[in-house]
C-alpha cells in the first residue's frame, strides 16, 4: 500500500520488455529483497540488489498495462516505498494496481509556478473519477479539479512539479491512471445492486 506521495525520483538503469526486467539506480532508502517499490506507480518487488541500484522482474502483464515498457535508459521515474503501519497518510490510499494507462491530452503552464494538467480518461474509469476525488498519475496523489465526457484535469502545484517527473512530462505520453480505492469499492457495490453501470 502507497499514498501517492513521491519520496524522490530514480533513473531508469536499464530495461528489457523481452526478457521482463527493469533497474533503476538512485533509489533512496533502505530496501531488501521482496521489498515493494512503486515505481510510476507500478508496485514492484526487489528482485536484485547492486551497489546503487535496484532490479525488478516485470511480468508481460505489467508491460502490456502500464506505461513501463516504454521508458528508456536514463529517464526519470517517480518512487515511493510501501506504507508502513503507523505512517502518516499524507495522500490517498493508493494500492500501485494500475488500472489504465492514457495519454497526456494538455500540460498549461500558468502564473506562479503552477500547471494545469489534463489527462484522457479511459471509458473503464469514467464512473470511478470525480470532481475533488484523488486520483494516482504515474503514482503521484492528485485532486481531480475538473471531469470531461473523456478527460480528467489537476492543478500541478510547483513542488510536484519540481518533485515528481510530471515537471518534465509532454502531451501525448502515457502516463499511468490509479482511481482512488475507496471510490472503486464504493462503485462496485453500486453496480452490484443495479445503482450504477459500468
Amino acid at each position: 500500500m502507497f499514498t501517492g506521495l513521491i519520496s524522490h525520483m530514480a533513473r531508469v538503469a536499464s530495461i528489457d520488455a523481452r526478457s521482463i526486467g527493469l533497474a533503476v539506480s538512485g533509489a533512496a532508502g533502505r530496501f531488501k529483497i521482496g521489498s515493494s517499490l512503486a515505481v510510476n506507480g507500478v508496485c514492484l518487488t526487489v528482485a536484485r540488489k547492486r551497489p546503487g541500484q535496484l532490479g525488478f522482474d516485470v511480468s508481460p502483464e505489467t508491460f502490456s498495462r502500464t506505461n513501463l515498457a516504454a521508458l528508456k535508459k536514463g529517464d526519470r521515474v517517480n518512487c515511493e516505498p510501501s506504507l508502513k503501519m503507523g505512517d502518516p497518510l499524507g495522500g490517498h490510499l493508493v494500492s500501485g494496481h494500475v488500472d489504465a494507462c492514457a495519454p497526456i491530452l494538455e500540460i498549461e503552464r500558468m502564473a506562479g509556478g503552477f500547471a494545469r494538467l489534463r489527462v484522457a480518461l479511459p471509458e473503464r474509469l469514467r464512473g470511478l473519477v470525480a470532481e475533488k476525488g484523488s486520483v494516482a498519475v504515474d503514482g503521484v496523489s492528485l485532486t481531480v479539479s475538473g471531469v470531461g465526457d473523456d478527460y480528467f484535469e489537476a492543478a500541478l502545484i510547483p513542488e510536484t512539479l519540481s518533485a515528481t517527473n510530471l515537471g518534465s512530462r509532454r502531451s501525448r505520453e502515457r502516463v499511468n491512471l490509479e482511481a482512488d480505492l475507496i471510490g472503486r469499492y464504493v462503485f462496485s457495490i453500486l453496480e452490484s445492486r443495479g445503482l450504477v453501470r459500468a
